[in-house]
């Protein structure tokens, strides 16, 4: 978020926190460093678990990248794919290794979103090379753009780390032109996937809205009361950019939002 977003008037800011009191003054956390941060525990909380749900992400995105890989109908595509795996898992070492160097157990930290994420992919199970080159695309933009959001307002050091795993694997690139020539060849096929796509969507926006409410430490740091949080209204205008970035790929995959 740019400052402009911000509130502009000393009666629109939040209350001063722990994390902005103190010894480091009125300094807001995006502008401090991971050592300075995470003096305040209820925002090294917060941090653990975007680190810990993040890992996760990245593993269960390689994992089903490489299940994606068997459904391609060619040995390049296999290829390509296996390559974007190899990416994910490469993000995946990145944030374990980052929870270890900050003194926490990787597996504890995932732990508490293995449910959430292995629930949303078995709800979303693709049947077919399509459906799953359209989940990866739709699932992955929707999770980035949340913590991209979240990202803005975190200390430069765990912005730098959030910011890198979330490089485009070169996957968004390559769904869309699989998907593109599959509805010129057929275009059926757009129908069938608009409607995947909706409720992938759907699915996405439910999980994640559940992972915050089930974790005391994310939800206090998107409300405010950790770092430099959103408000309730802001909270609602994420969700609503989030939205819109959605409407503008599906129309990047030719598909109806």
């Amino acid at each position: 978020m740019t400052s402009s977003d911000k509130p502009g008037t000393a009666a629109d800011a939040p209350a001063e926190t722990a994390a902005t009191a103190g010894t480091a003054g009125a300094v807001p956390v995006a502008a401090r460093d991971w050592a300075t941060a995470a003096s305040d525990p209820q925002y090294r909380a917060a941090v653990v678990d975007l680190l810990g749900a993040l890992a996760y992400g990245e593993l269960a995105a390689f994992e089903r990248l490489a299940e994606d890989a068997k459904l391609a109908p060619t040995l390049a595509d296999k290829a390509e794919l296996a390559k974007m795996a190899s990416a994910e898992f490469h993000h995946f070492e990145r944030l374990r290794d980052r929870l270890a160097e900050i003194g926490e157990e990787p597996t504890g930290a995932m732990e508490p979103f293995v449910a959430a994420y292995d629930g949303f992919h078995k709800q979303t199970d693709p049947s077919d090379w399509l459906e799953g080159l359209v989940k990866a695309y739709v699932g992955d933009s929707i999770a980035s753009d949340f913590y991209r959001e979240v990202a803005a307002r975190l200390d430069t050091d765990t912005r730098e780390l959030v910011l890198a795993v979330l490089d485009d694997t070169g996957h968004a690139g390559f769904a869309v032109e699989k998907v593109r020539a599959a509805i010129d060849a057929d275009p059926r096929v757009g129908g069938r996937l608009a409607l995947w796509a909706r409720r992938l969507m759907g699915e996405a926006l439910s999980q994640s809205q559940r992972v915050v409410a089930d974790r005391d430490a994310l939800s206090t740091m998107l409300v405010g009361g950790v770092a430099d949080g959103f408000d309730l209204a802001e909270v609602g205008k994420m969700f609503s950019r989030i939205t819109e970035a959605h409407t503008k790929r599906m129309a990047a995959l030719g598909l109806a939002a």
